[in-house]
């Protein structure tokens, strides 16, 4: 103890100076947030000490030594443990924790190995602080603590508030509309602190829940005269009805993303059996296709393809709004004598999806409890692929047809865990495990579907069905970027090359079509229901919804992603830069490069800018149109001719 001599400060202005240290040191070296400017360095360094300040200043209102002493040790402890939670949850994400995601917890006891994956030994250096602080509070409790007239506590808690509005007036110089436009939260802790976005991420919360509660559906005729401005919904009339009266077999790929198709590692391929669908008659690749999820992950990507409505950007829309009313993909086709079920060796309440498929009017689940699972043919996150289509068969023979069944995979999962008889490539080398282990986990979900597809012929049921194969999420988030541009051979991953790689495969196979073809059109989840619709010659003339049949020729020139950017036929938009989406340069630099005068260089750029705009505001209106939906619950005032014996109460 005689290490810890005695401060010459109060503890509140020391704890308040060692956790402003800690949370820069988080924020500059743990959290992978990018540093554009000099401003930006700035304000990064000033806001953890001013939320510090803010925090431990209170503890100047406290009278009693003990008490106040007491509420600076725990103080440090919650607000060490809450950057911590948001730490390991980054590691995985690339994200922050929301108050809906507090919400999900009944998900955690299913998450087993995968957050032992993301925490580290040398955490609990983490809460060195923590300890100095109680030690000091402990050995120095009666000189530490401090005793200040009203007039002083007044004057500390306003000088902590002033320090607060000149942080808020750096970051709104830096990021103009940063609270109104906040679909970036890497941006608000960039700019206000993660306490500060906590905060505002509970009154967001608070003035979301509070819309269903006063929505009337008076919106519902602006948000179809934008749809029918800005979105075209004219369907392929070659393929309309090409799979009238066909089972619909879908499968969801989990964490598959578009890089490994026609690639190899080790020289090995990685997908030996998707790249032959690449080049099968029957088949249609979609090489350009987004994930467009949120938070939400796999629940999000099933949202976005039973309903072609944007998932929400905080939380999963399953866990938030499972009991809205809905007009999805299921509850349409039963119309036309289509029962629908899900297949997934997974707890029923995972994502609430016993919950949420009742609204979406899916009429049967077969969870884990429908499966024989041992620890021989499980591992990670539950029944392993192969056995888990092999034990499906008996389920798809026995349903009445036609069918819309969708398969959700789980063995190419993070943190993609392989048993050695089960892996038949060698793992990448690298510095992130996490890559090296996903293409062995990416190959075996490949020879499950190969399997699943000999399973379907023998069966009898191939010919007769529609298989439609999605990646639902990126499995390698940008944590890993250092490995991943090791391995796509990339000096860095740009922020446009982080975009490419939300390209997830969407494979759409039809036996005995014959004029499959690799489609290079810019599509995304939110396109897959109308397209469905159409291929089944179902008409959806009085639906709501934001995509466009992928096979048309007229639709919108532009997909959205979750977080504001997006993807068009030219450009690709992110971190407030238009990128050249073939080259993958900022316009500016490459208008720069072409243009031989500084005049006609400036017009190009206005030119660019201003289509860039154009696109950006339609984006930002179409996302704020899904969010009212859902937040307002407003299908429950739509009359989309259901059939009454169908509809959901």
């Amino acid at each position: 103890m005689k290490f810890f001599k005695k401060p010459k400060m109060p503890l509140y202005v020391l704890a308040a100076i060692l956790f402003g240290l800690k949370t820069y040191i988080v924020y500059r070296f743990m959290f992978n947030i990018g540093i554009d400017n000099s401003m930006q360095e700035l304000i990064l360094f000033i806001n953890p000490f001013v939320s510090a300040f803010l925090i431990f200043t209170i503890a100047v209102w406290f009278n009693k030594t003990s008490r106040q002493m007491k509420y600076i040790r725990y103080m440090a402890l919650f607000a060490s443990l809450i950057i911590w939670a948001n730490l390991v949850f980054y590691r995985q994400f690339t994200d922050f924790i929301t108050i809906p995601q507090l919400f999900m917890g009944s998900n955690m006891g299913d998450l087993g190995s995968s957050i032992l994956t993301l925490i580290k030994p040398y955490d609990v250096l983490f809460f060195a602080d923590v300890v100095i602080i109680w030690i000091l509070s402990k050995k120095y409790e009666g000189t530490l603590s401090v005793q200040y007239p009203k007039s002083g506590k007044v004057g500390a808690v306003a000088f902590s508030l002033v320090l607060l509005a000149g942080n808020f007036f750096l970051a709104e110089m830096e990021r103009p509309q940063l609270f109104t436009r906040a679909f970036d939260r890497e941006y608000l802790v960039k700019n206000i602190g993660l306490f500060n976005y906590h905060i505002y991420d509970i009154v967001v919360h608070s003035k979301t829940e509070s819309q269903r509660v006063f929505a009337d559906g008076n919106e519902i005729p602006e948000i179809e005269e934008f749809i029918e401005t800005n979105i075209d919904h004219k369907r392929s009339e070659e393929m309309s009805g090409v799979a009238e009266g066909k089972n619909v077999i879908f499968i969801n790929a989990e964490s598959l993303q578009h890089f490994v198709i026609n690639n190899d590692v080790n020289g090995e391929e990685v997908t030996p059996f998707l790249n032959s669908l690449v080049e099968d008659e029957d088949t249609y690749y979609f090489e350009n296709f987004y994930e467009q999820t949120g938070q939400g992950n796999t629940s999000d990507s099933e949202f976005l393809v039973e309903n072609s409505l944007y998932p929400l950007s905080r939380g999963a829309v399953f866990f938030t709004h499972g009991g809205n009313e809905y007009n999805a993909f299921p509850e349409m086709i039963k119309e036309e004598g289509y029962t629908s079920s899900v297949l997934h060796a997974n707890n029923k309440s995972f994502w609430n999806r016993d919950g949420m498929y009742d609204s979406l009017e899916i009429d049967n689940f077969y969870g884990e409890e429908a499966y024989e699972v041992s620890n021989e043919n499980s591992i990670g996150w539950g029944l392993k692929d192969k056995p888990f289509f092999e034990q499906s068969i008996k389920y798809l023979e026995s349903m009445e047809q036609p069918f819309y069944s969708k398969f959700i995979t789980l063995t190419n999962h993070f943190p993609f865990e392989m048993h050695e008889e089960d892996t038949s490539i060698d793992k990448f080398d690298s510095n992130s495990n996490t890559l090296n282990n996903y293409f062995p986990a990416v190959r075996y979900m490949d020879e499950a579907i190969e399997q699943f597809f000999q399973d379907l012929k023998d069966s009898g049921l191939y010919e007769d069905s529609v298989i439609v194969i999605m990646g639902d999420h990126i499995g390698i988030s940008a944590n890993h970027n250092r490995a991943m541009a090791q391995y796509l051979d990339k000096e860095e991953i740009t922020p446009y090359d982080q975009v490419q790689l939300q390209r997830v495969p969407l494979f759409v196979h039809i036996p005995g079509h014959g004029e499959g073809k690799v489609m290079d059109e810019v599509t995304g989840q939110i396109d897959l229901k109308p397209t469905m619709l159409n291929m089944l010659g179902i008409e959806e003339d009085k639906d709501i919804y934001f995509g466009n049949d992928m096979f048309s020729e007229d639709r919108k020139d532009y997909i959205a992603l979750r977080n504001g950017d997006f993807v068009s036929e030219d450009y690709i938009k992110t971190v407030g830069v238009c990128y050249d989406r073939e080259t993958g340069e900022p316009v500016d630099d490459i208008i720069d490069e072409e243009t031989s005068s500084e005049q006609e260089a400036d017009q190009q750029k206005e030119q660019v800018a201003s289509a860039c705009d154009s696109i950006q505001e339609k984006v930002d209106q179409e996302l704020a149109y899904s969010d009212s939906i859902i937040y307002g619950d407003l299908f429950r005032f739509v009359d989309f001719g259901k059939d009454e014996s169908n509809e959901h109460n």
